[in-house]
């Protein structure tokens, strides 16, 4: 197997201490099914053109360009030559700036990560003593580098033999929680049901273990496409059943504690047993419980009315 092709190459320096390196993504998504746009009448795949939003016309290559908006509608073109005068100059070094708790970076900033490895023999044993020493204290380096013509800050802490870096977010990039939360009322929860809580989040207790993780978006895409491609129908996924009635907090608590056992309706229809008031008599029963009384008056006194006579 051919080995993977670098991303990046250049030097790690922590201070005077040098060493050649190489970057490849930890991630991919080679994996993941695609489609493409297709002619539904010949079959033959679809490509995009570049059109004026104004005109209609198709824009050829040659005459395309960037623009910022400064109005609705107005831009202003920014030439490439411009754009390279703005470009941070690659050094191909990663600066490591200084070197922070783990636990004091906010995951939020987490953006790309990568695989930091030596870059052939020379400088193994630099790469060597940066890792290492970095293994016996419980922080996270931060390094300055050049992807793609722009700056990024990369975190950077061993992983295995190499190291793993992770590009951050930039303040700007991420959003106040403060603009999403602040609405969210607290009420006022009894103790026993966050008791049940507590015990139930005890009882699903585990490891993080991504070899569990299943992706079965991703699956039913398979299963389609391969159903498709030996002209069989295609099965329709189960849909989720939900609950008819609305089940209590308590009930719903007490319920999953005992592992889901007994479907929701049933817990929605004891719930409901529970809390709704006794229910009234029949107005038919109610009706003839009534003039019961008063056939009889009637009766009594039409016997009077015949002894009298």
């Amino acid at each position: 197997m051919a080995p993977p092709r670098a991303y990046w190459k250049g030097s790690l320096k922590l201070s005077l201490v040098t060493c050649p390196v190489v970057l490849y993504p930890a991630s991919t998504t080679v994996e993941k099914t695609r489609f493409h746009m297709i002619n539904k009448e010949t079959g033959n795949r679809l490509k995009q053109q570049m059109i004026d939003a104004e005109t209609g016309d198709i824009v050829e290559k040659e005459q395309k360009a960037r623009g910022y908006e400064v109005s609705k509608g107005e831009y202003i073109e920014i030439a490439k030559e411009e754009l390279d005068e703005v470009q941070i100059e690659s050094n191909h070094t990663i600066n490591i700036d200084s070197f922070v708790p783990r636990d004091e970076i906010d995951k939020r900033y987490l953006n790309n990560p990568y695989y930091i490895a030596p870059d052939g023999k020379a400088g193994m044993d630099a790469f060597a003593v940066i890792r290492d020493a970095m293994k016996d204290k419980d922080r996270v380096a931060l390094a300055r580098i050049v992807l793609t013509n722009r700056e990024h800050i990369i975190a950077i802490e061993p992983l295995g033999q190499g190291l793993i870096g992770t590009t951050l977010r930039y303040p700007y990039e991420v959003r106040d929680e403060e603009d999403y939360f602040d609405d969210i009322k607290s009420p006022k929860i009894s103790k026993d049901m966050i008791d049940l809580a507590a015990h139930i989040l005890d009882s699903k207790a585990s490891h993080f273990d991504p070899s569990k993780f299943e992706d079965h978006y991703e699956n039913a895409l398979k299963k389609l496409v391969e159903s498709k491609v030996s002209g069989k129908p295609a099965k329709a996924a189960d849909k989720e059943q939900r609950p008819d009635n609305v089940i209590s907090l308590m009930d719903a608590l007490q319920q999953s504690l005992k592992g889901g056992k007994g479907s929701a309706k049933a817990s929605a229809k004891e719930a409901s047993a529970k809390e709704a008031p006794a229910k009234p008599a029949p107005a038919k029963k109610a009706a003839a419980s009534r003039a019961r009384p008063a056939k009889k008056a009637a009766h009594r006194s039409s016997a009077r009315q015949r002894k009298a006579s």
